[in-house]
């Protein structure tokens, strides 16, 4: 327990190092350029000492259990020798953490109401409800497949940057024939992936498949699964565009 506490307080002392720079720019403009005082002051510092708390639980939660877990699943399974059952935990857990991403939430109800506004879909709720939803189950399916792809690569000790500069020849091809509506939210979507949900897990699953399997180094062959889980989306999403 002990340690336990000792740890967190390192990464509450880590959380308000890397804030102390964000907090100076803030200071500085609004206090030497804008010349105004803080509105509020007692509401942000009480916000700030919140996102400082919120920080340090979250980066004590990544180190003691979802790196661990993802980790300890990429060991076990790589261990049954089973290749189906790596590929379908990859895309569960591509198609499970990004489906419940907040900030692709956030992106699919925006782009619904920006286009309902265009007039490029429904004005009613039903068919902004449906075209977020759909929106995000084909992010959510891309991520999966991306998850697949990596894992594969790991396993077959695929060229990486064959895959990843083959990808994004495909996704500047389809660019330039899918509606110039989606491309935009194409591009963003492949941003709204690699986020506080995603990453932390997909990166555990790589460097412990990498670290399971004889020959394969996890430095070299463990990263790469969130390129791919930031270019497929892309592709999707532009496929999604021309579709719908």
């Amino acid at each position: 327990m002990k340690s336990l506490l000792q740890a967190l307080g390192q990464d509450l002392l880590s959380s308000l190092r890397d804030l102390l720079p964000i907090v100076l720019v803030v200071v500085f403009f609004q206090l030497v350029v804008v010349q105004q005082p803080f509105v509020g002051l007692l509401t942000l510092l009480t916000g700030a000492a919140f996102v400082v708390a919120g920080l340090s639980f979250f980066i004590f939660g990544l180190r003691v259990a979802l790196f661990p877990i993802g980790e300890g699943l990429a060991h076990s399974l790589a261990g049954k020798g089973s290749v189906l059952l790596l590929v379908g935990f990859a895309f569960a857990l591509g198609f499970g953490t990004t489906i419940a991403e907040p900030a692709l939430i956030a992106v699919a109800r925006e782009a619904a109401d920006v286009f309902a506004d265009a007039g490029a879909i429904g004005a009613d709720d039903a068919a902004r409800a449906e075209f977020a939803i759909g929106l995000r189950l084909t992010v959510a399916t891309a991520v999966g497949v991306a998850l697949i792809i990596g894992v594969l690569r790991i396993v077959a000790d695929w060229s990486l940057p064959v895959l990843i500069v083959s990808g994004y020849a495909l996704v500047v091809a389809l660019t330039t024939i899918a509606p110039e509506e989606i491309v935009g939210v194409a591009y963003d979507s492949g941003g709204v992936t690699t986020s506080t949900v995603t990453v932390p897990l997909v990166a555990a699953l790589g460097v412990g498949l990498a670290s399971s399997i004889k020959g394969r180094n996890p430095m070299l062959d463990g990263f790469g699964l969130i390129a791919f889980a930031s270019l497929t989306p892309i592709l999707f999403v532009l496929v999604y565009g021309m579709l719908v």
